[in-house]
């Protein structure tokens, strides 16, 4: 591999894209002037999540490149990251089967593994060999309640997540007037898209919001028409979604081929919600909401990163974000450690002050392994694009809402 190596899609999927990168079966050199730190990759790169563990992985192979080019862990004497690249398949079982062969090939910390039943076992499994673990994606509270100390989570959890996710709903719906009076939940059967739809079912009554009724849908499906007719019939003000990539996106067509009168199309972490959408789908996306993590528009780092990735030829995603600072992270706590030994490596990270990022956050400072400073932000499809519409200090447009009739 060259100096110049980059990233781009095929490199991603290949799992070669960055200086130093290994497989399990196929180990990469390492280099005679300096030892390698490694970093398990444990991410669904291929199964119905693949899209979404692709992006993740992309995200973290960036961080791992500029990392590497700019002289690695200068308290290790210039260390080197090298990424043990890891498929989880969209499987439980495998996401432990992969931990479990990284932690015997000498991983040093894990980043992972987009869903959170697949985080939570993995994490599990490391926490078997004490080897720090940070999650870039997955948002079940009891990924970070267990008391596992090698566990950390960037991104805000779900229930702090959802009851912002509500607030933000009821102050757009308040500023035009509250025209949203009732909604219906649809949300597929995991434990994230479960927990999202029961404590959205319990907290919106509370903002005047009625719950009409809370649908429930295997993965996969592939057709919403008996559902969009549930809905039709009950003429809900809006619809909230919680569910993965394709079904998210197969739910909106159909509810706007079927022309289901609703005012608003909202939905919380939306696993179908990214640029992809907004661009290959206009029609279907245009006006959608979403409340998710996403980068802050009003820092022009933020804006050049977006343009490096799709330089790339990726799309810029929640999940590349969380990722590349996933790695971030863990490279200040090496910095601070000047080891990659386990116990003084989760000391700093669990002392970690990481604030040289683009996100709206502020400074990371975590309590029992969950970040305190994450916050979400309530993002638009507006012509082809995603753009922050609240809060106030990070919109760059103003929120269509309620829904044009």
């Amino acid at each position: 591999m060259t100096k110049n190596a980059t990233i781009s899609r095929r490199s991603i999927l290949a799992g070669t894209a960055a200086l130093g990168v290994g497989s399990l079966g196929f180990p990469a050199i390492t280099r005679a002037q300096a030892r390698t730190v490694k970093i398990g990759l444990v991410h669904p790169v291929t199964g119905f999540l693949a899209f979404n563990g692709q992006q993740c992985r992309a995200g973290a192979l960036m961080a791992i490149e500029e990392i590497n080019a700019a002289g690695g862990i200068k308290s290790m004497g210039g260390a080197r990251f090298e990424a043990l690249i890891g498929d989880a398949q969209s499987q439980v079982a495998v996401a432990v089967s992969e931990t479990t062969k990284m932690a015997e090939a000498g991983a040093n910390a894990f980043i992972g593994c987009f869903s959170s039943a697949l985080g939570l076992a993995a994490t599990q499994e490391a926490a078997k060999y004490n080897i720090p673990f940070l999650i870039d994606v997955g948002v079940s509270d009891n990924i970070t309640a267990r008391g596992l100390k090698n566990v950390f989570r960037f991104k805000a959890g779900h229930s702090v997540t959802v009851d912002k996710s509500v607030e933000t709903l009821d102050g757009l719906n308040r500023s035009k007037g509250s025209p949203v009076k009732s909604a219906i939940i649809v949300h597929e059967e995991s434990e994230f898209g479960t927990v999202t739809a029961t404590r959205m079912a319990e907290k919106l009554p509370g903002v005047g919001i009625q719950v009409k009724e809370v649908i429930k849908h295997a993965n996969p499906t592939r057709n919403f028409d008996n559902i969009a007719l549930r809905i039709r019939q009950q003429r809900p003000d809006a619809v909230i979604i919680s569910n993965y990539l394709n079904e998210y996106q197969l739910l909106c067509r159909t509810i706007k081929q079927q022309r289901v009168p609703v005012k608003a199309l909202y939905s919380v972490l939306g696993g179908g919600f990214n640029i992809r959408f907004a661009r290959e789908q206009a029609e279907v996306s245009q006006n959608v909401m979403d409340y998710n993590h996403w980068y802050n528009p009003r820092n022009p780092r933020a804006l050049e990163f977006r343009r490096r990735v799709e330089a790339a030829n990726l799309f810029c995603t929640f999940e590349v974000m969380l990722s590349y600072f996933c790695v971030k992270i863990l490279h200040d706590a090496l910095e601070r450690a000047g080891t990659a030994d386990k116990d003084p490596l989760i000391n700093a990270l669990a002392s970690s002050t990481f604030s040289d990022h683009f996100m709206p956050y502020g400074p990371t400072r975590f309590v029992n392994g969950q970040n305190q400073g994450a916050q979400s932000v309530c993002i638009q499809a507006l012509d082809r694009d995603m753009k922050v519409v609240f809060p106030a200090e990070y919109a760059e447009a103003q929120a269509v809402f309620p829904l044009p009739t």
